[in-house]
């Protein structure tokens, strides 16, 4: 039921689901999901690009529009423009052939106050397309598809060139539930270097889907497209919150958050998922997170999952590599289970695991992770059984430290050193996903944007 990531490295061709999620807060660095690909080695953090490609490198035109006039205004944007529409509610919204360039991004954004712009749905259509276009932006808007079928925000399939460079910034996607196959996301063309982050999607059947299948579940070679990038990549998956209900899923039950392996050779076969600092709660059905591929997984804070808190196992194809550190599991049954070995290799340590079963599917020591039953966790933790918003998982003084972890393993991963609230982990003594006891300084768990304290752009 929240929010935030990036996408896929080069191309999302494989199966990323994230059902029935009545909320989904999306954000890059401090604040949520980075979609975004580059150029690297797969452990290499330089394989994740900066987020800043629409820094303006000089001033742009700022041009004003209304319902009445903004589908002829987009039309003729060219890069450095801003958009900025009125309140108002507007017809569906076509972004084609639109071309930005680095630093001067097109820009379609809603007013810094006052109500938003409400971009309304129609029948047998998404709300808001984007068609062959790169270098824009989308900013402040309230996207409702009205229940009526169509997906909020969408990059179709066409045959022509990808849209790549997008950044979803601060929107509202609602009404995207018709079925479990709508999604408040959704993107099935070749694309890359996609920022989604501070967006509430609430009540989609699915909350964002990136990526798109052939009918064998596989994913493909990256296509020849010029720009495309070519080595490895890294998906960052950040400071999200991913909270499910418990509405039924007649497509299937599927996990708050999954993701799908990378091809076996070739283009993206050494790509990496990145995801860490990130709230996964609730899931009645399954687990709260599933993965296949190359991943690494750390100081994340997950609470519930009917069959385990994290699932790692073949799905599409095989699981490759899985480094699981420094997160903290709350789970009724299993905390981390193995359906498949990692044939690259695992480590699994400086987990702090509240579930009956902490470990299953692989012989792996325990001795360098914390765990206890789920009944024994309030004398670990803060407030383990609060409801969200008194939730609290921050360690009691002298109940979460071990033995110095040896992280030098994941010294080229992503904030290997950083804990769930940003901060150091001075000597890599505790175990879970927070560096610290007593007192949590830090954001406290709930069902809204993760912050770190600093401005943001979202409004909801």
């Amino acid at each position: 039921m929240r929010r935030n990531w990036d996408q896929r490295s080069s191309r999302c061709q494989g199966l990323h689901r994230i059902c029935e999620i009545l909320l989904v807060i999306l954000s890059i660095g401090a604040l949520g999901l980075d979609l975004a690909k580059g150029v690297g080695s797969p452990q290499d953090a330089s394989a994740v690009p900066s987020g800043d490609f629409c820094a303006a490198k000089g001033p742009g035109r700022v041009l004003r529009a209304d319902p009445s006039t903004y589908r002829e205004r987009v039309a003729t944007l060219q890069a450095g423009d801003t958009l900025l529409l009125a309140s108002g509610r507007y017809p569906r919204l076509t972004i084609a052939n639109l071309t930005g360039e680095p630093g001067r991004c097109i820009i379609v954004a809603g007013p810094a106050e006052g109500p938003r712009p409400v971009i309304a749905g129609q029948i047998r259509h998404s709300t808001v397309e984007i068609v062959d276009s790169s270098y824009v932006a989308l900013i402040g808007l309230a996207i409702d598809s009205l229940g009526i079928g169509g997906d909020g925000i969408k990059a179709p399939r066409t045959t022509h060139a990808a849209t790549h460079h997008i950044v979803l910034d601060g929107n509202l996607i609602i009404g995207a539930g018709a079925t479990q196959q709508t999604d408040g996301i959704s993107t099935k063309t070749p694309t890359w270097n996609w920022i989604i982050r501070r967006n509430a999607i609430v009540g989609a059947g699915t909350g964002i889907y990136l990526g798109d299948g052939d009918g064998s579940k596989h994913q493909l070679d990256r296509p020849a497209i010029a720009g495309m990038p070519h080595g490895p990549q890294s998906t960052v998956i950040r400071n999200n919150v991913f909270i499910k209900d418990d509405r039924p899923s007649p497509d299937g039950d599927r996990p708050n958050l999954l993701v799908a392996g990378f091809p076996d050779t070739g283009s993206g076969s050494h790509d990496l998922y990145q995801i860490y600092g990130n709230l996964l709660m609730h899931n009645p059905r399954e687990a709260l997170f599933q993965g296949s591929g190359r991943i690494s997984f750390h100081d994340n804070i997950l609470v519930g999952g009917q069959i385990a808190g994290v699932v790692l196992r073949d799905h599409d194809l095989p699981l490759k590599l899985a480094h699981i550190f420094n997160n903290t599991i709350y789970s009724p049954q299993t905390g981390i289970k193995f359906g498949s070995p990692a044939r690259e290799g695992h480590a699994v340590l400086g987990n702090l695991i509240f579930a009956e079963t902490p470990i299953a599917g692989l012989d792996i020591a325990t001795r360098d992770n914390l765990t206890a039953p789920p009944a024994d966790a309030r004398n670990y933790v803060r407030a383990p059984s609060a409801p969200l918003g008194a939730l609290d998982f921050y360690p009691l003084p002298g109940r979460a430290k071990g033995s110095p972890l040896d992280l030098s393993p994941f010294a080229g991963e992503l904030d290997f050193d950083r804990d769930f609230n940003g901060v150091g982990k001075d000597g890599h003594y505790f175990r879970g996903a927070y560096a610290g006891e007593g007192l949590n300084p830090g954001w406290r768990l709930r069902s809204q944007i993760k912050s770190d304290g600093s401005p943001q752009a979202a409004r909801f």
